[in-house]
């Protein structure tokens, strides 16, 4: 029984020293530095207003963990480096203060499930990852999204863009990077055609 306990302490022993001499790794978290447009007033002719859903997404982009693809059809994930919230919440807090800023809404909120709004949007996050395998270090950032009329229960416009970004060095502090300049982009571009007549109630256009 003693040569048990001896073995047995020993044995915790040197598992301690072990773990003490090992490396402890903890997770990095980032997050997308979106600065918000200036807020103007809304624009004289601006009575509309609209709520924004949260952005939807495919599961794997709500793990958290940065995504690569080594392939068209290979996902990675980054065990130590996840994002600090979940994207469709920087994604949507971004629309809500560009449409803001724009002057096109007398008022636009975050989608609360009421009705007492004229519009709503929803929109999906479809791409937010690392791409490396198409010879150098890229990001990948695709975004749809599309008006409903509360009144005419019916989709007034709808837009979707796919931007791709350079990474001139590979770690993932720099993917981080390129994918904030270039979901600054995607953002813009998506909603740039949004037609100034929703904010008078007029029939808007589908986009490209």
């Amino acid at each position: 029984m003693r040569r048990i306990l001896t073995t047995m302490i020993f044995g915790v022993a040197a598992l301690v020293i072990m773990t003490g001499c090992g490396r402890v790794r903890y997770p990095k978290y980032y997050t997308l530095d979106l600065p918000a447009p200036p807020d103007p007033p809304a624009g004289e002719n601006a009575h509309a207003t609209l709520a924004v859903r949260e952005f939807r997404a495919p599961p794997y982009l709500r793990q958290r963990s940065i995504v690569y693809k080594t392939s068209a059809e290979q996902i990675g994930f980054y065990a130590y480096h996840r994002w600090a919230i979940d994207p469709r919440e920087f994604v949507t807090n971004s629309v809500i203060e560009r449409l803001r800023g724009s002057g096109v809404f007398a008022h636009v909120k975050p989608y609360d499930g009421s009705r007492d709004v004229d519009y709503v949007l929803s929109g999906r996050l479809e791409k937010l990852e690392e791409i490396d395998y198409q010879g150098s270090i890229k990001v990948q950032v695709a975004l749809s999204a599309e008006v409903t009329s509360i009144a005419a229960r019916a989709t007034v416009w709808t837009n979707s863009v796919s931007e791709i970004g350079d990474v001139n060095q590979h770690d993932v502090p720099a993917v981080v990077a390129e994918m904030d300049r270039t979901m600054q982009r995607a953002i813009e571009k998506l909603l740039s055609p949004l037609p100034s007549d929703l904010a008078t109630g007029g029939t808007a256009a589908k986009g490209n």
